[in-house]
């Protein structure tokens, strides 16, 4: 398992109005050496990025209050935050979904039930490269 090596220290947010979800995203994360950041909805999300500026950012779409394509806008909006990779997580696997998710800047779409394999070899491509 020579990717998880390099997953060892990345920052990782997973926004996520599902408790359930978001355990399981910390679990498959931890085991692979990520730091994790917990959000259940885009406002929560906004300030803890602000203050712990995560490497790569899982977003949920179908969120109350804010939903993770406003999310995904506001974060790609910020001169700090726009580089930071944004994958967008749904139960949807439309076209549409997916297209819209581009619109307003995603760089990946995962489809919810996601696997453990599918998570990592998402944080694997984002991941910033660790200097030996």
């Amino acid at each position: 398992m020579a990717e998880a090596a390099n997953l060892r220290g990345v920052k990782v947010m997973v926004i996520d109005d599902s408790n359930t979800i978001r355990r399981s995203a910390e679990i498959f994360l931890v085991q692979a050496g990520c730091q994790v950041l917990l959000a259940e909805d885009g406002f929560d999300a906004l300030s803890k990025i602000a203050d712990h500026q995560p490497d790569i950012i899982f977003c949920d779409i179908m969120m109350p209050r804010l939903d993770g394509y406003q999310t995904c806008a506001l974060i790609k909006k910020n001169p700090r935050f726009r580089g930071t990779p944004v994958i967008m997580l749904s139960s949807k696997d439309g076209l549409f979904d997916r297209a819209r998710g581009r619109m307003v800047g995603s760089d990946q779409y995962l489809t919810k039930p996601f696997t453990k394999d599918s998570l990592l070899q998402a944080v694997a491509s984002f991941a910033p490269q660790q200097v030996q």
